[in-house]
């Protein structure tokens, strides 16, 4: 099955759906900041554009709406699963998530993948798992440079 869409109007409907700044991104933002988990930064020159970067920790945050990336709790599809278009698109986005990841990965980064769902329903088990990979990344960190033994 096509797009039920001509490619003007498809268009038009795409570029409404805003992909900064979402709400799960802002209720997210609003957690880390109540919670003491300061400075992220929106830190676009990394491979995949993250929604939030912790720098010094390596902390590479992205949160997946739940449609876009094929949530595999959710399924939201709002379209008939038959729908070789959309079925494409999500698979599309999977896959390339799956690069970023390993991109980030070899450059020494830890990504967090956090579910536009988990936002909603988890929101302190999402601020949770965040804290513990910046701390956990940043006490690697000093301990290494500690270190003032030569091997």
């Amino acid at each position: 099955m096509t797009d039920v869409f001509d490619a003007a109007k498809r268009s038009e409907i795409m570029s409404k759906i805003h992909s900064k700044n979402t709400k799960p991104e802002i209720a997210l933002r609003k957690a880390l900041y109540h919670a003491g988990l300061r400075g992220y930064r929106i830190y676009y020159k990394l491979p995949g554009k993250p929604d939030m970067a912790y720098i010094k920790a390596k902390v590479a945050i992205f949160v997946d709406g739940c449609f876009w990336h094929g949530c595999p709790v959710c399924n939201r599809y709002r379209t008939n699963e038959k729908d070789e278009f959309w079925r494409n698109k999500i698979a599309r986005n999977k896959e390339r998530d799956k690069q970023i990841d390993a991109k980030l990965t070899e450059l020494g980064w830890t990504v967090i993948r956090i579910w536009e769902h988990d936002i909603k329903k988890h929101l302190e088990d999402c601020v949770r798992r965040i804290r513990k990979a910046v701390e956990d990344k940043l006490y690697r960190r000093n301990e290494n440079h500690n270190d003032t033994s030569f091997k």
